[in-house]
C-alpha cells in the first residue's frame, strides 16, 4: 500500500523547533500568484518562484513538495479573494447570485485561475472558509447538505464558462466570431430551422438594456431555485 502524502497545509508545521524558517506559505503564495497573473499559469514552476524570491528551488522543499502544492496555494489564495463578510440576505437565491459576482472578479482579475485543473478537494483554510460561507447562505431552503454542496459547485462551474466565454470570445474584433455569425444568419434564413428562428427572434425581441451584473445575476437566481426546488419570486 502506498504511502499518503502529506498535505502542503501540514507541511508549515514542520521545522517548529529548529532554525526560524526563511520562508512560509503566504510569501511563496504571493509569489507564484504574480507569476501566474504576469505570465500564466504554466509559467509558475518551482524553479520560478524560487529564482522570483531570489532563492534555490531546493530551499522551497521544506515547505512545498511539487507544483501541485503550488496549485493548492494558489487555488486557496483565489478562494480567499471572495469576501465573506458580506452578510447574507436569507434569500438563498439572490444571496448566491451575488456570491457569483463575487468569483467572477475573482477570475477576471486572475485569468490564469480558469486553467487551474480542478479538484473537488483542492482546498485549504480558505476554501474551506468560503464553503462554509456558500452553505450558510443556502441554509434557509432546508435542502439535504449534499444538494447544497452541488449548488455551490455548480454556482463556481457556471460563473468559470461564462467567463472562459468572455476570454475566448470577443465579437467587437473576432473575425472567425463574424464569419460564424454569418453562416449561422444564412442557415436560419433557409428555413431549415424554424425553433432555432423562433428562439433567436424572441431574444432579438427582448431589447430592454440589462447590465452583464444582472445576466449573470439571473442567471444564477434561476439554477439556484432550479437545483433546490424554491419557488420563484411571486409564486406560492
Amino acid at each position: 500500500m502506498s504511502e499518503v502524502p502529506e498535505v502542503v497545509w501540514l507541511r508549515s508545521r514542520r521545522g517548529r523547533r529548529g532554525p526560524a524558517p526563511e520562508r512560509d506559505h503566504a510569501g511563496i503564495t504571493a509569489a507564484a500568484v504574480a507569476i501566474a497573473d504576469e505570465e500564466g499559469l504554466e509559467a509558475v514552476t518551482m524553479r520560478s518562484v524560487a529564482r522570483r524570491l531570489g532563492t534555490g528551488p531546493a530551499s522551497l522543499y521544506r515547505y512545498v513538495s511539487s507544483r501541485e502544492d503550488l496549485l493548492d496555494l494558489m487555488t486557496d489564495e483565489m478562494a480567499g479573494e471572495v469576501d465573506v463578510s458580506v452578510p447574507h440576505t436569507g434569500d438563498p437565491a439572490e444571496d448566491m447570485a451575488d456570491i457569483a459576482l463575487r468569483i467572477r472578479a475573482v477570475y477576471r482579475a486572475h485569468p490564469w485561475f480558469l486553467d487551474v485543473p480542478l479538484e473537488v478537494l483542492r482546498m485549504g483554510p480558505k476554501g474551506l472558509r468560503y464553503l462554509e460561507y456558500a452553505l450558510g447562505a443556502l441554509e434557509p431552503t432546508g435542502a439535504p447538505g449534499n444538494a447544497k454542496l452541488k449548488t455551490t459547485a455548480m454556482t463556481t462551474g457556471i460563473v468559470a464558462m461564462l467567463v472562459r466565454m468572455e476570454r475566448e470570445a470577443d465579437p467587437s474584433n473576432d473575425s472567425r466570431f463574424a464569419a460564424q455569425a454569418r453562416y449561422i444568419d444564412s442557415m436560419i434564413s433557409s428555413g431549415d430551422f424554424p425553433l432555432i428562428a423562433a428562439a433567436m427572434g424572441d431574444q432579438a425581441a427582448d431589447s430592454r438594456p440589462v447590465s452583464d451584473d444582472e445576466k449573470l445575476k439571473e442567471t444564477l437566481r434561476r439554477v439556484v431555485r432550479g437545483l433546490l426546488g424554491l419557488p420563484s419570486p411571486g409564486r406560492a
